[in-house]
């Protein structure tokens, strides 16, 4: 039977070679507002990858006062269409078409970015995410954003895009139709004709300025999840009147982006069930007569069938999961399900953009790096196999085998544990994070795809090593925790639940990431009492805002206790637990606790000991080349003088703690790098 994801489909008169669709979402790989060579790469993988559609440009703004939040792509020039049309000319000459989307961030955005133009919405408000307060729109605001939205997409068109889609979800256009936001008493506000009056001059001015043939949808949520909110049949509507001044198609959206809480609800990740709004879609599919697409969640190739064939959906938004594998349509297509790279639903493509500046896949290191990086390791692809021997079957020496396996070495990897994974497969003991596994299975059963002799339980030192004549050894043994000189705990003891008698724990999080926040919720879930401790003013300060709020929700039904800004400075036994003295950072008063048990996170330290027995041995002894390595180039030939007969490398924790992401970066450039 044909596969229903690969049938081709006539949206308004464009043809698209099959169901599969990367909606637009804002990557932050933009350079003062323009889409260049790494946005427009980006999207060339996907469309190589066998993508039908590719929609550009979450949220590109249209006016000066809805200044980029994250890195949005700019419209409100002429500059922006010649950037646009090398993404055009290259996604179509892959055999995908493409969109952008195109908006006005209205209240979702800040006072104090872009220009420092105060922001507009229908009514005086303030936004939770940006903390910035509105000006009530002016007549003649509306008059000229009107204007704007109307010759940025003429812009699009005159770029050779083959269609527009105007967000309405939480931006300036939903403000008007929610009566939360909208308090007009004026021709602005009142009933739904009233409402939508706003919405429609931009639809008639879109349509009205681009050619025919060009599509024009629009990103709405059908249910905004609130008793004052948009509901089904109020949204059907509203969308058959849309239909008829001209939108071709709608993105589906369930919930609203108001807060942090209800944006990770409206784009749930990992520990939440699959494809949460199916079942809408098929309902507003039925009541409406264009085109539905939807992308929440669906992440797997099963699910993304059965919403095409069960009529759930037109179009599948499969975005984050192309993010993971860009090529996840052209395996598909021949009949490589299993080599699909799975979406772990981790969010860090979101959260990153706020914590590291652009768009990173937990586990796709190549995902923004397409200039220096292949999203598909070239096979057999050396001149001379070497013998390759990776110490540590975590995420960066499982990588690293992959890869050297992929381009034909010959690779033996060790793992002194009896499972590969290392820190994530403790991570995935979380109920919450457990598809993280994911990021281990795909690696290890690639690795034996490619011939790599995994061995387990196996400890190896430098002499076991240099027994099997290795030409290249990677040491990726990872850290191992570091609580310092502070009597307690760690975190990997909480996660192999070793606390569980213990009634009264502290947690000292002096790093900031997942780790800490795990243990907090293990513990607390168990009915334990914690307390919480923190230098830094925020709660696990680099956990992002699309993971953050299911931890904040255990903090508070939990009962955990919360003292930030204070640093654990010293442990004693009392008793049978512990006296832990906490000091200010701001004021340096000092706070004694007796508690059951502490448990620290500061990170780990690096478990080298074998590269240091190796290093003088090595022919470059353990030295790399830094432009070679982030290229994924290979590493010089070591020099006349080396004693050596080997290569060193050391890759991910083992070198300093960081987190998954850093650990297959390296272990995909190690790979790449070794011969030639």
């Amino acid at each position: 039977m044909d596969d229903p994801l690969l049938q081709p489909y006539d949206l308004g008169g464009l043809t698209l070679r099959n169901r599969i669709v990367s909606t637009s979402h804002e990557p932050a790989y933009t350079e003062n507002g323009m889409p260049t060579d790494r946005y427009r790469l980006y999207h060339r993988e996907k469309a190589r990858g066998g993508v039908g559609l590719t929609m550009i440009g979450g949220s590109a703004i249209v006016s000066k006062d809805s200044p980029a939040a994250f890195g949005n792509i700019d419209l409100t020039t002429d500059e922006v269409i010649p950037w646009l049309r090398a993404i055009a000319e290259d996604c179509h000459a892959e055999g995908a078409a493409v969109m952008i989307q195109a908006t006005h961030l209205g209240m979702r955005s800040s006072n104090f970015a872009g220009d420092w133009l105060p922001l507009v919405s229908p009514s005086r408000t303030r936004e939770a995410a940006h903390r910035s307060f509105t000006k009530a729109l002016e007549d003649f605001d509306m008059d000229r954003i009107v204007a704007d939205f109307a010759a940025a997409a003429a812009r699009v068109a005159a770029a050779g895009f083959d269609g527009l889609e105007i967000m309405h979800a939480g931006h300036l256009l939903d403000s008007f139709l929610a009566s939360w936001l909208n308090e007009r008493s004026d021709e602005w506000g009142g009933d739904l004709d009233a409402l939508m009056r706003f919405p429609l001059r931009v639809i008639d001015a879109v349509t009205a300025a681009v050619p025919a043939g060009f599509l024009v949808g629009i990103r709405m949520a059908v249910d905004e999840l609130r008793d004052d909110g948009m509901r089904e049949d109020r949204a059907t509507d509203v969308l058959e009147t849309y239909a008829a001044h001209g939108l071709g198609f709608l993105n589906l959206n369930v919930g609203t982006i108001s807060s942090d809480r209800v944006l990770a609800e409206a784009i749930p990740g990992m520990g939440t069930p699959s494809a949460p709004w199916l079942e809408t879609c098929r309902r507003i599919r039925k009541a409406i007569d264009i085109p539905v697409l939807h992308a929440a969640r669906i992440a797997d190739v099963p699910t993304a069938r059965y919403a095409i064939e069960d009529g759930c959906l037109d179009l599948v938004g499969m975005t984050r999961a192309q993010l993971a594998d860009p090529y996840l349509v052209a395996k598909i297509t021949e009949h490589r399900e299993d080599d699909i790279r799975p979406c772990v639903g981790a969010n860090m493509c979101l959260d990153s953009i706020y914590t590291s500046g652009s768009a990173t896949c937990i586990h796709n290191p190549a995902t923004g790096r397409e200039a220096d990086l292949p999203q598909e390791v070239p096979a057999d692809s050396v001149a001379e196999a070497k013998h390759v021997v990776i110490v540590g079957a975590g995420p960066a020496g499982l990588e690293a085998a992959r890869v050297a396996a992929v381009r034909g070495h010959r690779v033996t990897l060790l793992e002194a544990d009896s499972a590969p994974g290392g820190q994530v497969r403790i991570a995935a003991r979380s109920e919450r994070r457990r598809d993280l596994i994911g990021i281990v299975d795909w690696r290890v059963e690639q690795c034996r795809k490619h011939g790599v002799d995994l061995r387990l339980n196996t400890y190896a030192d430098a002499e076991a090593v240099l027994a099997l004549a290795p030409d290249v050894v990677i040491v990726a043994t990872g850290g191992i925790p570091d609580s310092g000189d502070l009597a307690a705990f760690d975190v990997w003891d909480v996660m192999d639940d070793h606390l569980r008698g213990r009634q009264r724990v502290i947690v000292f999080d002096d790093h900031g990431a997942y780790p800490a926040l795990d243990a907090v919720e293990r513990l607390a879930r168990a009915g334990q009492h914690v307390t919480y401790v923190s230098p830094e003013r925020t709660i696990g300060i680099d956990v992002g805002s699309m993971n953050s709020p299911a931890y904040l929700r255990t903090f508070s039904e939990c009962g955990v206790e919360v003292r930030l800004g204070e640093r654990l400075t010293t442990t004693q036994p009392h008793g049978t637990g512990v006296r832990a003295v906490l000091t200010s950072e701001y004021s340096d008063l000092e706070t004694e606790i007796e508690t059951d048990a502490v448990v620290v996170d500061h990170g780990t330290l690096p478990n080298d000991e074998i590269y240091l027995e190796l290093r003088d041995r090595a022919s470059n002894r353990g030295e790399i080349d830094l432009d070679a390595w982030v290229r994924g180039q290979p590493q010089p030939d070591p020099s006349a003088e080396a004693t050596g007969s080997f290569a060193l490398y050391r890759i991910g924790d083992a070198v300093a703690s960081r987190n998954v992401h850093a650990a297959v970066l390296e272990g995909l450039r190690v790979g790449m790098g070794v011969g030639r």
